[in-house]
């Protein structure tokens, strides 16, 4: 033991906070796994709440750290800045990064009808917070590449790497300031309508050209607040659509705090029905059967692993099958009764009839058609076309549909929407908000 307190005090900074995450996570696994079950879902809720926090405060803290030394270190070392005019920006470094960190605190503690200017300033750090790592480690690896191919690194001047250093974070920072105002003004528009057509395999005549509307990620929570969700209702029913479909991540708090902020979608008008499924988030929350019933009260039907008929009349024998699955992270957190279940959600669809598939997740499309090819439509949300640069890489990469639409096999279709507000950051860079009007088409 000894020993072990030796290793950890020769450890720099950036590991021992790397060591603390590490602890976190795996005590996050202990939980979900062994805890979890023993005991009641309040309890549940809040020690998931906990240990978010940690981890991602602590991950965050690491690069933190980097942050605080490039936009910091080189200017200490400037003879012509004053003592008080490099406190100041020392101060100013700092709450931009506690801001940054203290966003998601805002997540479980200032959600209320409209969001709170605190919610919405720590999320716009935090999105600027992200750029701006990414841009000064973006630099500071072509910098090293740089000195690695002309061998000079080791005789370079001092001042002259000084001077570049400190280039390169001024770059880094103006680069930042304006994407994020640019995010700011592109995520505050209205989502944009686009109309897609998509030929639906097996559809039934009787059934060509009905309207259904795609909506995903609202996000209802810190910054997204009614008046956003009465927008998005209203434009929706200024479509007249036959059928609205929400494919998860409405919500990231508790109904018992949003539950007037959800009012609007009782006024959403289509004429076969409203249906929803669940997201990643919307289990998040720890709330989610308390969601799926307040739905039900504002005429939102949850497709919990279920299905539903759809015709043009409630005279037409013609009809498809529309069928919802919950998320996939249902199970990682252990949620009893829910979990991805295919085969229940398809109970009772007939194969040669079409069928659509609401599934949060490409990664659920992905799967349902490797195990039911039959299906005609899959229809999911989840990666918000990555919503801010440079997440969208990451996002590109990890699923394996990104945005629009996609064709499988020879007959089936995927269509993701980028979602219709945005997660917590209020910016949308390189994305837009979309709602989908989609006009199911016979082939």
């Amino acid at each position: 033991q000894p020993m072990i307190m030796y290793s950890l005090r020769e450890l720099s900074l950036e590991a021992k906070v790397a060591v603390g995450s590490g602890v976190v996570f795996f005590s996050m696994l202990i939980s979900r796994t062994l805890i979890s079950e023993s005991v009641d879902m309040d309890t549940r809720a809040a020690l998931y709440r906990a240990q978010f926090l940690l981890f991602i405060n602590s991950v965050m803290l690491i690069a933190s750290l980097y942050v605080w030394r490039r936009m910091t270190g080189n200017l200490c070392r400037v003879r012509r800045v004053s003592q008080r005019l490099l406190r100041c920006w020392k101060m100013l470094v700092l709450l931009f990064l506690v801001l940054s960190h203290s966003s998601y605190v805002t997540m479980f503690y200032l959600v209320a009808e409209e969001p709170h200017w605190v919610a919405m300033l720590s999320f716009t750090c935090l999105g600027s917070y992200i750029i701006l790592l990414f841009f000064l480690f973006l630099f500071s690896c072509v910098e090293q590449c740089h000195r690695l191919v002309t061998r000079r690194a080791a005789v370079s001047d001092t001042s002259t790497a000084d001077s570049g250093s400190r280039a390169k974070v001024a770059l880094a920072l103006a680069l930042t300031l304006v994407l994020t105002a640019l995010g700011l003004l592109n995520a505050a528009r209205p989502p944009v309508v686009v109309r897609v057509e998509v030929p639906v395999d097996k559809l039934s005549p009787s059934l060509d050209n009905l309207k259904l509307v795609l909506l995903s990620d609202i996000h209802l929570g810190p910054t997204v607040g009614k008046s956003r969700l009465e927008m998005v209702v209203a434009m929706v029913n200024e479509l007249q659509p036959d059928i609205v479909v929400i494919v998860g991540d409405l919500a990231d708090s508790q109904v018992s705090r949003l539950k007037s902020v959800a009012e609007p979608l009782r006024r959403m008008g289509s004429r076969l029905g409203t249906f929803f499924v669940t997201g990643n988030h919307d289990y998040y929350t720890a709330d989610v059967d308390s969601w799926l019933g307040y739905l039900r009260t504002l005429n939102v039907m949850p497709l919990h692993n279920a299905n539903a008929r759809i015709s043009a009349s409630e005279q037409s024998k013609e009809w498809f099958c529309l069928a919802g699955v919950d998320d996939l992270e249902a199970r990682l957190f252990k949620y009893p009764g829910h979990g991805m279940d295919l085969t229940r959600a398809l109970s009772g669809c007939d194969p040669d009839r079409a069928i659509i598939l609401l599934a949060h997740q490409p990664l659920a499309a992905k799967r349902a058609l490797q195990e039911r090819p039959e299906i005609s439509l899959v229809l999911s949300g989840h990666t918000h076309a990555g919503q801010i640069f440079p997440l969208s890489i990451m996002a590109y990469l990890v699923n394996p549909f990104f945005s629009g639409l996609y064709r499988v096999g020879n007959r089936s279709f995927v269509y993701v929407t980028p979602g219709t507000v945005y997660y917590g950051i209020p910016m949308r860079i390189g994305s837009t908000a979309q709602i989908t009007e989609i006009i199911l088409k016979t082939p």
